[in-house]
């Protein structure tokens, strides 16, 4: 990477800020909360020294992300605030961006991705791409396409298995 430190953080955020707010507004109550942990995350990627030593710019933004969830996290716990540490969508999304500076290229795993998400029944494809693309609750999916919440939570557990399964038989 030869671009300056602000230039990449710009193009980061023009490119991602969607998704990056989709990912925070699963974890917060209020829509302002998503919007601040963005600005701080916008702010920490600012603060970064040698930006060339970053090989998945995308990848890194979302373990700092992730990273700043896990600090709001222990706050919260420290202040009495409730938290479901066992909750799968934490733990899924926490596991992941750990994982992130360790795999291969962005680029390939999203391809392989796609091509493991095409492999799936359509009402499992449907229910990751509604919770995880377009940031909506179990409520919110268990509505579009006339299923249970509870029917949401079990599709998204099993696509889910299905999609590490794969995605490990592609490594």
């Amino acid at each position: 990477m030869s671009e300056p430190a602000n230039q990449l953080v710009e193009r980061l955020f023009a490119g991602n800020r969607t998704a990056l707010l989709a990912f925070f507004r699963r974890f917060v109550r209020e829509p302002s909360d998503a919007r601040d942990l963005a600005q701080e995350v916008y702010l920490r990627m600012l603060r970064v020294r040698d930006t060339e030593k970053i090989q998945n710019p995308e990848g890194y933004l979302f373990t700092v992300a992730a990273n700043l969830l896990k600090e709001r996290r222990a706050m919260e716990r420290r202040h009495g605030s409730e938290v479901d540490a066992a909750d799968e969508e934490i733990q899924f999304f926490l596991a992941e961006a750990s994982n992130v500076d360790g795999e291969i290229d962005h680029a390939v795993r999203v391809r392989r991705l796609r091509e493991v998400l095409k492999q799936l029944p359509a009402k499992g494809q449907a229910v990751i791409m509604l919770q995880y693309m377009h940031g909506l609750s179990h409520k919110e999916i268990a509505e579009r396409i006339e299923i249970s919440p509870r029917m949401v939570k079990k599709y998204l557990a099993k696509s889910i298995a299905l999609c590490r399964l794969r995605m490990a038989r592609l490594q």
